[in-house]
């Protein structure tokens, strides 16, 4: 199982769920974005003063998972997609990427809601 590619911590202390053999991918063919990935996973902590500040846009879980990846040349990213019905092309704008490099794009949600979680994981199969 792919999933064996990660450090013994990660999977103990998360709830880990591949599609199409990503870790491999991953380990294999983007090794220092995977690098980064683990580091991320591997550093963060879930702070009580996390959880109880009040709401408005971007987390503070969110801020600090972002901003462990913008120090290591992650970006935010958006991608230009377009809809090609009978010939016609139609531009369909897609959301901006929380954390993009070199072809690895990540989303960091903390708390999301539904609509906006499938939205995400439309985007992405629609780049992929």
């Amino acid at each position: 199982m792919a999933t064996d590619l990660l450090p013994t911590f990660i999977n103990e202390h998360y709830e880990v769920h591949e599609w199409k053999h990503a870790c491999a991918i991953l380990h294999q063919d983007f090794l220092a974005e995977w690098a980064d990935i683990i580091a991320v996973l591997t550093q963060f902590r879930l702070k009580r003063s996390q959880l109880v500040k009040g709401g408005g846009s971007k987390s503070e879980v969110s801020k600090s998972i972002d901003g462990f990846l913008y120090a290591r040349a992650w970006r935010e990213r958006q991608f230009a997609a377009k809809i090609v019905v009978d010939g016609v092309e139609i531009d369909s704008p897609t959301h901006k990427v929380d954390c993009f490099k070199n072809r690895v794009a990540l989303e960091i949600e903390w708390n999301n809601k539904d609509p906006f979680y499938d939205r995400d994981l439309n985007n992405f199969r629609l780049q992929g």
